[in-house]
């Protein structure tokens, strides 16, 4: 997200294929992790592309999300999920180690790097609703 007159997060990581990259490279991690695997459908083709949509909306992109799927109420569509402190670090993890992946090889800004990782790490408390 951006102000008037700022480059948006979209437009400075390159649009798009920047999220798109980010997100398989994530659910790439998210494939073998026995913790978060049972979490997502068998086939990860929508989960990647909702979350590669709504990460390029979020950051500044087109609004194709909310388009097509309405307002993305991520603490409500999240909360049929047990989410909580260990499901939110190792889908921490799998984000950071994605993040690091893509960052270094599109060489995103480090201030702009900054803002990704807070908003994750943000976006993946907020969504922890159960304890151990």
């Amino acid at each position: 997200m951006s102000g008037p007159g700022e480059t948006s997060v979209h437009d400075a990581v390159g649009g798009g294929p920047f999220f798109t990259d980010l997100v398989e490279r994530f659910y790439a991690g998210v494939e073998g992790d026995p913790l978060l695997r049972p979490l997502y459908p068998e086939d990860l083709t929508e989960a990647k592309r909702h979350l590669a949509l709504f990460l390029t909306q979020y950051w500044g992109g087109p609004t194709t999300y909310s388009d097509e799927r309405g307002h993305p109420r991520l603490r409500m569509r999240h909360l049929p999920f047990v989410i909580t402190e260990a499901e939110r670090d190792a889908w921490l993890r799998h984000m950071h180690a994605a993040l690091d992946a893509v960052v270094a090889e599109r060489a995103v800004e480090p201030d702009v790097d900054a803002r990704l990782r807070d908003y994750f790490d943000r976006a993946a408390d907020f969504l922890v609703n159960a304890r151990r």
